[in-house]
């Protein structure tokens, strides 16, 4: 145990801060954060302690879901909000165009490490990939449905609250998904042995098949 929380607290705090990054760039952040962002304006809270109250609140919509947090969800909902106003205390604001594509590009890339880094501790999801879950177990909705619907909803009520919506939004929801997909197994063993399994079924698959490399070695011989 200690060794995956001492992965969890400092992959979730890196999280927070990655969001502070992508924050200040003010080109675009992803749709949980514009959602907090439009609160944080109608509201003067930091958007930090709201990152965490809408965390608690998506957390409680898991019991009619019939969802169970483990310790990682718990941690995420209490680490990743003041991650992000540290970040947003620490980091200075950038001023030309090219220096906040750089902050942008350098909170996507850090936010992957950390999402590969506490995914890895595997002690539980964080409250909005498990509100995808739930939905997908308790109604049989496909998983890209029930996160493209949810994440189309915050995002939509976010912009409508004056949360900050632009082209970092796209980069964030085209290009977060593959750069995870780098992440998770360089930092999680289990993923990196489920993805490579997953080659060698592809692989042996394909030499079976007739005319694949199978067949000719066979043919060869």
């Amino acid at each position: 145990m200690l060794p995956r929380l001492a992965r969890l607290v400092p992959g979730l705090l890196l999280y927070g801060i990655a969001d502070a990054f992508m924050i200040k760039a003010a080109v675009g952040v992803d749709s949980w954060t514009v959602f907090a962002q439009g609160i944080a304006l109608r509201t003067g809270l930091s958007i930090g302690i709201l990152t965490n109250l809408i965390g608690l609140a998506v957390l409680l919509l898991w019991i009619p879901l019939r969802q169970r947090p483990g310790l990682g969800t718990v941690l995420n909902i209490l680490l990743v909000g003041p991650g992000i106003d540290l970040g947003l205390w620490l980091l200075p604001t950038p001023g030309p165009l090219w220096l906040r594509v750089v902050f942008f590009t350098t909170g996507m890339l850090l936010l992957a490490v950390a999402s590969g880094i506490y995914i890895g501790a595997r002690l539980g999801p964080g409250p909005r990939d498990g509100l995808m879950t739930g939905i997908h177990a308790r109604f049989g909705t496909p998983i890209w449905i029930a996160r493209t619907s949810v994440e189309l909803t915050v995002l939509a009520a976010g912009w409508l609250l004056g949360g900050n919506v632009g082209l970092g939004t796209v980069a964030f929801a085209l290009l977060i998904g593959p750069l995870c997909g780098v992440t998770l197994p360089f930092f999680d063993p289990v993923t990196r042995r489920e993805v490579r399994a997953a080659r060698a079924g592809r692989t042996a698959h394909s030499a079976a098949e007739p005319g694949g490399a199978g067949a000719a070695a066979i043919q060869n011989s």
